[in-house]
C-alpha cells in the first residue's frame, strides 16, 4: 500500500488517544508559568514600584510607552540615549506590539500605567511557557509522545539562560526569540513530515494535487509566518536561516547518496523563505542598506537567496540523477556554487559580501578586547582565559548537558544508516546551537531548548529499551474502552519504573531544583541605590528640553540629531545607561547596546575615541575633561554634564572600562608589604578620573563637583583607600561612603588675587554630603613672579538657584585660603561657579 493511499484514523480516533497527552501538556505549560512568576513579591513592591529584571527590560518598557503614547506607531531612533548621537533601536517591533495590542484589549483602548507594567511583567513569563507546545511536538516526531513528554518537563523546568530570560519581569525581547525560533523549527519539521510522507514532487504543485500539496503547504506557509515572528523579534534571526541552509545541503547529499528524491524539502524551503520574504519586507528600512543589526535589505535578500538555494539543489539534485552522475560529486559541485557565489556577491554587493562572511564569526567566534568583557556575549566554556564546563553544568545541569551531549552523538551515527529527515535537522540545529553557546554564551537560552529535546530523546531511547510503547499502548486502549484504570497498573514492568526513576533523578529532578532554587531568589532591578539615584536625576536636575514620549525623526544623510540648547549627556558605563533613561528621564552618554563606550576596536595603535571607557581612565583632569568636550561636536559644549559613579565601577568594573581601551597594563603592580609582593593598585589606577572622583571624592578637582551621594553600602571601597594610604602615604579615612557618586561638570568659579613672590597659596573647604558626611576639598598653588595666583573652584558656598541644579553636597561654610601667615575666607555665588566668573581677593 502506498503512502498516498494509507487509511487515516478519524478525527473521533485521533482525538480520544491524544487528549490525555494534550491535558499533560497544558499542565506542565501552567507549572511553567507557576515557576516563573514565584518571584512577584520582589518584582511587585508594596509602594506600587514595579522592579523588572535587568536594563533591557526597562528599556523595552520604555519603548512600549512610546508606542502606547504614539499608537500603533513605534520609536525606530532615539535621541534620548547615546547623547549626542542618539540610537537606532535594533529590537524587533514584534514583541513590543504584542505587549501593546494585550495593554490596548485589557484597557479598554486606555490602558493605566499600572495595567501596562503588570502587563510588561508577566509577559515573559506567559511566552515562556508556552515555549513546552513546540518543545512537546518536535520531541513527539522525533522519538514518540513520550520523548514529548519528557522534553516539555525539561523544558518547563529548565534553569540557567532560558529561566533568567523568562521569569516574571525579565521583559526582553530573549524569549520570544527562543519561542519563535523553536516554533518555526517545529513547523519546518512538520512540514518535512507531511511532504516526505505524501510523497510529494514538484509535479504535484504543477499538476495541482492538493490532495498531496495542502497540508505540507500550510505547515510550510506556517514556518514561514513563524520564522518572520522570529525574525520580527530579532534582527539576527538569519542565524536560523543559516542553520536551515546547512541543513539542507546535508539533506540533499544524503538523499542523494540514498538515490531519494528531496522535492519535499525544496518545496518546504521554497515555500517558507518566500512567505519570509513577503511578510519582512513591510519592516525594512531602506536607509539601512544591508544591515544585519537593523530591518535591511539584508532581511529580504537573504529569504530570497534561500528560496534560490532550495530551488538550485532541487534542480542539481535532478540534473544528477538524469545524468546519472555519481552521488558523491553532489556536495563537491554545492561547494563549488556556494563559492561562485560568494565571489558574485562580493562584485555586485562588497557590503553583502562582508556581512556574510563575517556573521559566522560574530556568533561562534570567541571575543576579544572590550566585548570580551560583556558577560552575554563571552562564551560559555571559557572562563577567565581556561578552558571549563562549570558554566554548561550550571545553565543545563551536569546530567542534561552530559545526556544532551550524548544525544547528539547517537543522532550523528545515525547518519551512516538511513535517518530520518527529522532527526538530521534537531541534529544540525543541535550542533550549530552547541557552537554558539561556544561563541556566546547568551545563546544558552536557545540551547536549553535542544539540551531538553536531545535529553528526552535519549530518555525515549531507555524507555523503548524497556517496552515502554507496549504501555503506553495498553493506556490508549485503556482510556478507550473506558475501562477500569486500575487494570491498567497491573501490566507495569519493574524495569519500567526503573527507568522512569531514573530519568527523574538524573534529569528532571536537578533542573527542578536549579530551577526552584532561582526563581525563588531572582529579584528585580536596579538596586535601591540606582533607584534613588535616578530619581534624584530626575527630580533634581535641569529639563533637557526633549519630549520624553515623542517619536523622533532619524537625522538624514549622516546628519547630527539637532538637540535644543537645553540639553545635555549624562556619563556613566554603559551598563547603567538605560536606567539613566527610563527612570531618570535623562540622556546618558553611553548605552547596554555598547554605544558611547569610546576607546579601540581593534589595536592599541588606534586612536582612543571619546567616550565613557577614555573617561574613567583618563590619567588627569584635563585629559578627562577633553573626552567630555570632544564627545559632542557643537563648539563649546560639553558632552556631559553630570558623571555618576558607583562604587563597582571604582573596583570590580574598573578592569573591563580598561579593556575597551586595548590598555590595561599598568593598573595593578606589586608591592611589598612586609612579609611578601601583593598586586595592588597602582598609581597609573589612582590617577584614573575614576578614583579620583570615587575613591577621593573628587578633591583637589577644579570642574567636577559632587552634588548628591546615597548611602554607603559595604563595598571593596574600604580596600582600595587601605592600599592608597599604604602607597602614597595618605590618611583618607578607610571607611565606605555613597555608594553611588553623582558629579557635576562646571566651569567653576575662577578665584585670582596675589601674595608674595613664588609663595605657597593654598584654599580649602569642608564639603558635607546629604548623608551627614563630610570630607576635605583643597587645592595648592604657587604665585608667580609678581605675587599672582589662581584658583579655579566647583563649588559654591551660596546654595542652589531656581533652574539649575539643586545639590544637597556643598561646602558647609566658606572657602578658606591661606599663604604666609594671611588667612581668608572666600564665598562663591552657584552663578559664578556655571558662568566661570572671577572673584577677585
Amino acid at each position: 500500500m502506498g503512502s498516498r493511499d494509507r487509511p487515516v484514523l478519524s478525527f473521533k480516533d485521533k482525538m480520544m488517544s491524544s487528549w490525555p497527552y494534550t491535558l499533560t501538556v497544558a499542565i506542565i505549560g501552567f507549572v511553567s508559568l507557576w515557576v516563573r512568576t514565584l518571584s512577584s513579591d520582589s518584582v511587585f513592591l508594596p509602594n506600587g514600584v514595579v522592579k523588572f529584571a535587568s536594563n533591557d527590560p526597562w528599556y523595552h518598557m520604555r519603548t512600549l510607552n512610546v508606542l502606547l503614547e504614539n499608537y500603533p506607531n513605534r520609536m525606530f531612533f532615539n535621541p534620548m540615549t547615546n547623547y549626542p548621537y542618539g540610537s537606532y533601536i535594533h529590537f524587533g517591533p514584534l514583541f513590543d506590539q504584542m505587549m501593546a495590542l494585550i495593554s490596548l484589549v485589557l484597557g479598554l483602548g486606555n490602558p493605566s500605567a499600572a495595567l501596562v507594567n503588570t502587563v510588561g511583567a508577566y509577559f515573559p513569563a506567559v511566552l515562556g511557557a508556552l515555549t513546552v507546545i513546540p518543545v512537546y511536538y518536535i520531541g513527539k516526531y522525533l522519538d514518540g509522545r513520550k520523548a514529548g513528554i519528557l522534553a516539555a518537563i525539561l523544558i518547563a523546568f529548565a534553569p540557567g539562560q532560558f529561566l533568567a530570560r523568562s521569569v516574571l519581569g525579565s521583559t526582553d525581547h530573549h524569549v520570544a526569540e527562543s519561542l519563535f525560533s523553536t516554533f518555526f523549527i517545529m513547523f519546518f519539521m512538520l512540514a518535512l513530515i507531511s511532504s516526505k510522507k505524501k510523497g510529494l514532487r514538484f509535479e504535484d504543485v504543477f499538476n495541482k494535487r492538493f490532495n498531496v500539496v495542502k497540508e505540507p503547504l500550510l505547515y510550510s506557509v506556517m514556518a514561514g509566518v513563524m520564522y518572520s515572528a522570529y525574525q520580527l523579534s530579532w534582527p539576527g534571526a538569519s542565524l536560523f536561516e543559516f542553520i536551515i541552509l546547512a541543513y539542507a545541503v546535508l539533506q540533499y547529499s544524503l538523499d542523494n547518496f540514498h538515490n531519494e528524491s528531496s522535492d519535499y524539502l525544496g518545496f518546504t524551503g521554497i515555500v517558507t523563505f518566500l512567505v519570509s520574504a513577503v511578510l519582512i519586507l513591510p519592516f525594512v528600512h531602506s536607509d539601512m542598506g544591508f544591515s544585519l543589526y537593523y530591518y535591511s535589505w539584508f532581511h529580504v535578500v537573504t529569504a530570497l537567496g534561500a528560496m534560490a538555494g532550495f530551488a538550485a539543489l532541487s534542480f542539481i539534485q535532478r540534473e544528477f540523477k538524469n545524468k546519472r552522475i555519481k552521488a558523491y560529486y553532489y556536495p563537491l559541485a554545492i561547494f563549488g556554487i556556494c563559492v561562485l557565489g560568494l565571489l558574485a556577491a562580493k562584485v555586485v554587493s562588497p557590503t553583502l559580501y562582508t556581512l556574510i562572511i563575517n556573521a559566522p564569526n560574530t556568533v561562534f567566534g570567541l571575543q576579544t578586547g572590550g566585548p570580551a568583557t560583556i558577560e552575554e556575549v563571552s562564551s560559555m566554556f571559557y572562563y577567565k582565559g581556561s578552558f571549563t564546563f562549570e558554566r554548561a553544568f550550571q545553565n543545563f545541569t551536569v546530567f542534561g548537558f552530559l545526556v544532551s551531549t550524548l544525544g547528539i552523538l547517537i543522532l550523528a551515527a545515525g547518519l551512516f544508516r538511513k535517518s530520518k529527515p527529522e532527526k538530521v535537522l534537531v541534529l544540525v540545529w543541535s550542533i550549530f546551537m552547541l557552537l554558539a553557546i561556544y561563541g556566546q554564551i547568551r545563546f544558552a537560552y536557545y540551547y536549553s531548548i535542544n539540551v531538553s529535546i536531545l535529553s528526552a530523546y535519549v530518555g525515549g531511547l531507555l524507555l523503548e529499551a524497556v517496552k515502554w510503547n507496549e504501555l503506553d499502548e495498553k493506556l490508549k486502549s485503556t482510556v478507550k474502552s473506558s475501562a477500569d484504570i486500575k487494570s491498567f497498573f497491573k501490566f507495569i514492568k519493574i524495569e519500567q519504573i526503573i527507568a522512569v526513576l531514573a530519568l527523574v533523578l538524573i534529569l528532571i529532578y536537578p533542573a527542578y531544583g536549579s530551577a526552584m532554587l532561582y526563581a525563588k531568589n531572582t529579584g528585580g532591578e536596579p538596586n535601591e541605590p540606582w533607584m534613588e539615584t535616578c530619581i534624584w536625576l530626575y527630580s533634581n536636575t535641569p529639563d533637557p528640553g526633549m519630549d520624553y514620549n515623542a517619536i523622533y525623526e532619524a537625522p538624514k544623510n549622516g546628519e547630527l540629531f539637532q538637540y535644543p540648547n537645553a540639553s545635555y549627556g549624562v556619563m556613566s558605563w554603559w551598563d547603567y545607561g538605560h536606567y539613566i533613561e527610563t527612570i531618570g528621564h535623562r540622556m546618558p552618554n553611553a548605552n547596554p547596546f555598547q554605544a558611547g563606550i569610546g576607546g579601540r576596536r581593534g589595536s592599541i595603535n588606534e586612536e582612543n575615541q571619546p567616550g565613557a571607557s577614555t573617561f574613567f581612565t583618563a590619567q588627569s583632569e584635563a585629559e578627562a575633561s577633553s573626552v567630555l568636550e570632544a564627545i559632542d561636536p557643537a563648539p563649546d559644549k560639553a558632552g556631559s554634564r553630570y558623571i555618576v559613579s558607583d562604587a563597582k565601577m571604582a573596583t570590580v568594573i574598573f578592569e573591563p572600562m580598561a579593556a575597551w581601551t586595548l590598555d590595561t597594563e599598568g593598573y595593578v603592580q606589586p608591592y611589598w608589604i612586609g612579609n611578601g609582593y601583593q598586586n595592588l593598585p597602582s598609581t597609573r589606577y589612582y590617577n584614573s578620573m575614576e578614583s579620583r572622583l570615587h575613591i577621593l571624592d573628587g578633591n583637589g578637582l577644579k570642574q567636577y563637583r559632587m552634588v548628591y551621594e546615597t548611602e554607603a553600602y559595604q563595598t571593596q571601597e574600604v580596600g582600595y583607600k587601605k592600599a592608597y594610604n599604604f602607597i602614597f602615604n595618605g590618611n583618607i579615612p578607610e571607611v565606605d561612603t555613597g555608594y553611588i557618586k553623582t558629579f557635576e561638570y562646571v566651569k567653576g568659579a575662577k578665584i585670582t588675587g596675589t601674595a608674595s613672590s613664588n609663595e605657597t597659596v593654598k584654599i580649602k573647604a569642608t564639603i558635607l554630603t546629604g548623608q551627614g558626611r563630610t570630607f576635605d576639598y583643597s587645592q595648592s598653588t604657587t604665585s608667580d613672579s609678581d605675587g599672582r595666583y589662581q584658583f579655579t573652584v566647583p563649588y559654591s558656598t551660596e546654595g542652589p538657584i531656581a533652574g539649575q541644579t539643586q545639590f544637597d553636597t556643598a561646602p558647609s561654610g566658606p572657602y578658606v585660603l591661606s599663604y604666609g601667615g594671611t588667612t581668608k575666607e572666600v564665598r562663591i555665588s552657584e552663578e559664578a561657579v556655571l558662568k566661570g566668573d572671577e572673584i577677585k581677593v
